[in-house]
């Protein structure tokens, strides 16, 4: 019996190391071979794809709702009403305007007919005064002829030259009041004219509102959201219907905002439509962070994709870096990206431990910078439980 124990302890410590080392299965862990290959850099977001085109509809007056024309999902022509609105209020303030015009028009008339009696006037004394002018001017030329031969006094001839200047002076003053009533008159006018040019504006503006009292579609296109209760009250500005055109679609997707600096118009983007990709472009980047995300505005190249549909939700990759020829390994759960990572390489029954950098980070890919050449196997699955060992044994 000792003799037996003694050879039991012999074999435990000849073999027990290789029967105790730690062991995987291969049926339980992920591989994967280095190969050469592009490697995109990309940032996943969640998208939604939208109508390219989307028009939306306001109440262009305070009213209330009386009638919706169409519901949401109705297909729709250009001129095809959407909802009836009471623009009653809207219907006075066009009849009060128009009594406005009316009102100014009766003062430019009656402006143009004072004018013209204080013209008639002012022109008949002016004639009249004319003549006494003439008048005294005879006076004077006979009272100088007969000053000269001594038959009139001085103080006559005096006389009928303050006559005829006075006449003169009276004359330049009717002259002086007529202009003046011109231009009093004009400038009255030109005031009335311009206060009516200023209320046709708003009552063009009035008659616009009202008949756009019932708002219609001005594309065709599909009818995404409208008011749905009768005898609401809507403000002007508020939205009643929302008019899509879903024969080109875009996207938009929400990023954190940890990526905001990676972030940039002009980067191509692929577009995840179930099994499909689609290409596209980052056109906008909202300049609003909210709650930490960051939304991203997408052009689609194949904006009419029959495989699009509004508010579809998908997956983009917005790709902020190429490398054309890199090694690479399939993404996996052994490494978190860029940087230093122990990872456990196959090397017949064994996985040894090595340590490597990976560059970039690809959708299904990391970029192999050093550590590993192609052709070697990678266990790409979680092996945190032996990155104390240097040496897994693989079953």
């Amino acid at each position: 019996m000792a003799v037996a124990g003694v050879v039991a302890v012999v074999v435990l410590f000849v073999w027990g190391p290789g029967w105790i080392q730690p062991s995987v299965s291969r049926s339980r862990i992920r591989t994967a071979r280095v190969d050469a290959g592009p490697v995109d850099a990309v940032i996943q977001a969640s998208g939604t794809v939208l109508p390219e085109v989307e028009e939306v509809i306001s109440s262009p007056v305070d009213a209330r709702v009386v009638r919706i024309v169409q519901r949401a999902g109705a297909k729709l022509q250009p001129g095809q009403p959407l909802v009836e609105l009471d623009a009653r209020e809207t219907a006075l303030e066009v009849d009060r305007l128009e009594q406005n015009i009316a009102l100014k028009a009766n003062q430019q008339e009656k402006t143009r007919l004072e004018l013209q009696r204080s013209l008639n006037d002012l022109d008949s004394q002016s004639r009249i005064k004319d003549l006494q002018l003439q008048v005294f001017r005879s006076q004077l030329a006979r009272n100088q002829a007969l000053a000269k031969e001594g038959l009139v006094s001085e103080e006559v001839l005096r006389q009928s030259e303050l006559a005829e200047a006075q006449a003169v002076v009276e004359l330049k003053k009717i002259q002086n009041e007529r202009d003046n009533a011109q231009q009093v008159a004009r400038a009255t006018l030109d005031g009335l004219a311009l206060e009516m040019r200023t209320i046709r504006k708003e009552l063009d503006e009035a008659r616009r509102q009202v008949d756009l009292a019932a708002p219609r579609a001005s594309r065709a296109g599909v009818l995404t959201w409208s008011l749905t209760e009768e005898g609401a009250s809507v403000r002007r500005g508020d939205v009643l219907a929302r008019v899509a055109d879903l024969s080109s679609f875009r996207g938009e997707a929400t990023v954190s905002d940890v990526h905001a600096k990676r972030l940039t118009t002009g980067l191509p983007v692929d577009v995840k439509v179930g099994e499909e990709t689609l290409d596209g472009t980052v056109t906008g980047i909202l300049p609003t962070i909210r709650n930490g995300i960051i939304t991203v505005q997408i052009a689609l190249v194949e904006k009419s994709s029959p495989l699009l549909r509004s508010n579809l939700r998908v997956d983009a990759f917005i790709v902020t870096g190429r490398r054309p020829k890199a090694l690479r390994i399939h993404r996996g759960p052994f490494a978190d990206g860029e940087g230093p990572a122990d990872v456990f390489v196959v090397n017949g029954s064994h996985a040894e431990k090595r340590r490597v950098v990976l560059g970039i980070s690809g959708v299904e890919e990391f970029e192999v910078v050093s550590g590993l050449t192609a052709g070697e196997e990678v266990v790409i699955s979680d092996m945190r439980d032996y990155l104390h060992l240097d040496t897994v044994r693989v079953r």
